[in-house]
């Protein structure tokens, strides 16, 4: 019964997001793809409670290249690039800014997280030039599956597979696999994974020796 009702609301939602196509189309003509999503998902971050969450999930399943169902956003979260991939089990929080990423599955991003496309969007080398005239590059960031990206964090760089991303923290270069990182800029506090058994040998022949 559960899971007839949520085919039932997803299909709801689903028909309810499908008038915003047309202006989206319109707009993704006039201003670009990838304008017309961060336009229209500001419209749509406004939509309080469980009812907001199924419609912006129906949106972003017709629009982004892929949105698995069962992925869960939040208030006031908006996207600006139509490349995002969104896995299964992902909760993204409330606020969040989400530009070109690959949120792996069971990911969950706290309030506030930025996930801007990488850190090249904007050229600074010349000084006699304008940095808004400078020309940059988008680069996708991975967050890796079973990741945890704490409040207001700034990822600029891919993060590995298990990882904890301290809140506040701004990563600017590659989070390693079950890594605990922090500060600004980031940088690995301790890992997640239990003593190497080569850690454990070495102590065994220390001891020996002894």
């Amino acid at each position: 019964m559960k899971e007839l009702v949520k085919k039932s609301s997803y299909l709801l939602a689903t028909l309810l997001v499908l008038p915003l196509l047309a202006p989206f189309g319109f707009m993704s003509w006039l201003k670009g793809r990838d304008v017309a999503l961060c336009d229209t998902t500001e419209f749509l971050a406004l939509l309080p409670g469980l009812s907001g969450q199924y419609l912006r999930n129906a949106f972003l399943r017709l629009t982004i290249e892929f949105c698995h169902p069962s992925a869960r956003i939040g208030f006031g979260t908006t996207f600006s690039k139509c490349g995002v991939r969104i896995e299964a089990n992902v909760y993204i929080g409330s606020y969040c800014s989400i530009g070109l990423a690959t949120i792996g599955k069971d990911v969950m991003l706290a309030n506030g997280v930025y996930i801007p496309s990488g850190a090249h969007q904007h050229g600074i080398e010349d000084i006699s030039c304008p940095i808004s005239l400078q020309p940059g590059f988008f680069e996708r960031v991975t967050v890796g599956e079973g990741s945890w990206i704490g409040c207001r964090a700034v990822v600029m760089a891919d993060v590995g597979k298990g990882a904890v991303v301290s809140a506040g923290a701004v990563v600017d270069k590659p989070v390693p696999d079950f890594a605990v990182v922090g500060g600004v800029p980031a940088r690995v506090l301790k890992s997640r994974l239990p003593a190497s058994s080569i850690s454990v040998k070495s102590n065994d022949d220390e001891t020996e020796a002894e």
